[in-house]
């Protein structure tokens, strides 16, 4: 009855759990009641730990995965709120509404997030909030969602300097930012005027060109691929990084943000292996991850070393395995 015990429980549960990969009804629903059970019992730490290990499995009970994200301590939801492909729009809708804006900013951060979600989000969110999603390239606006999102951002030089990068802005969209950020220059705007946020649109179009270009001399072979995989990670691109993978390995761009994103390194290892990358672009990459998840160097060292006795026969199966999800979805 103890805590200990219980996380003890909790583990042991999960190593068998996790070992069926299509779990039927059934078992998900009896680990369901036990992971439950168990998280009532046990303290912040722990179910951090637990929540950090499973965030990102797609076979997680629902119920667990509503749980964890749900709780009220946010680094206990954070790594779940931002990962798990268990969470529907109506849960992550149901969370944004009640919980903190650590919530909220973990919510933005995922690798899609659909126009009803970003509507509460920028109805809610504080400036942190704001300018994680409006610098994430997987969020989608409505109409109304944008316009609130300019007239919260107003004079916030760092929102609009993250949407005129984006390089998913449609037209008449880009055209509105692009008239702020002149404004900034202008003397039209209460944010400070700077170089860079003129140049800022100027630089997005560029980016999503150069994007286009380098996916072109990859196909024609002109450039190799763990050459542009260093460039993007060492310039902190994970989006446009997400994009080359995609492309080559022919999963989802989400598929691709989730491996690389997550916090075990386990799913770009098997991408990147299968791909054949290099161990220094691999590194590069790590380097990229430790930045954005705050890993040590003695993390990308220990990742490096495993990524080196990694299988490719295996590697090369389970990339096949994503491939045909992708179809299927």
């Amino acid at each position: 009855m103890s805590s200990d015990s219980r996380r003890q429980l909790l583990n042991a549960v999960t190593d068998l759990f996790l070992l069926d990969h299509d779990p039927n009804e059934a078992a998900k629903e009896h680990y369901g009641e036990i992971a439950t059970v168990s998280l009532g019992h046990l303290g912040d730490e722990d179910r951090k730990g637990y929540a950090d290990r499973v965030a990102a499995v797609p076979t997680l009970p629902h119920n667990v995965a509503v749980t964890l994200g749900g709780d009220s301590n946010a680094e206990v939801a954070r790594l779940v709120l931002s990962l798990s492909p268990v969470l529907t729009d109506t849960d992550l809708a149901a969370i944004a509404v009640t919980q903190s804006q650590q919530h909220l900013v973990a919510i933005a951060e995922r690798a899609r997030l659909s126009e009803g979600v970003t509507d509460i989000l920028v109805e809610r969110g504080d400036q942190k909030v704001l300018h994680t999603v409006s610098a994430n390239e997987g969020a989608a606006f409505s109409d109304r969602g944008f316009d609130r999102l300019l007239e919260r951002g107003e004079g916030d030089a760092a929102i609009t300097g993250a949407l005129a990068r984006r390089s998913d802005l449609a037209p008449n969209r880009a055209q509105r930012v692009l008239r702020i950020v002149e404004q900034f220059s202008d003397g039209g705007s209460t944010a400070p005027a700077t170089d860079a946020n003129v140049s800022l649109a100027r630089q997005a179009r560029q980016q999503r060109l150069e994007v286009k270009l380098l996916l072109s001399d990859l196909a024609a072979k002109v450039r190799e691929l763990d050459d542009v995989l260093t460039m993007l990670a060492d310039e902190d691109r994970a989006y446009h990084l997400s994009q080359v993978l995609s492309e080559v390995a022919g999963i989802s761009i989400e598929q691709a943000l989730r491996v690389l994103m997550q916090r075990d390194s386990s799913g770009i290892a098997v991408a990147c292996r299968s791909l054949g990358i290099g161990a220094t672009a691999f590194r590069a990459i790590l380097q990229l991850r430790a930045r954005r998840l705050y890993f040590s160097s003695r993390d990308v060292d220990d990742d490096v070393d495993a990524y080196a006795k990694l299988d490719l026969a295996t590697a090369e199966r389970t990339l096949r395995f994503l491939k045909l999800r992708t179809k299927i979805a």
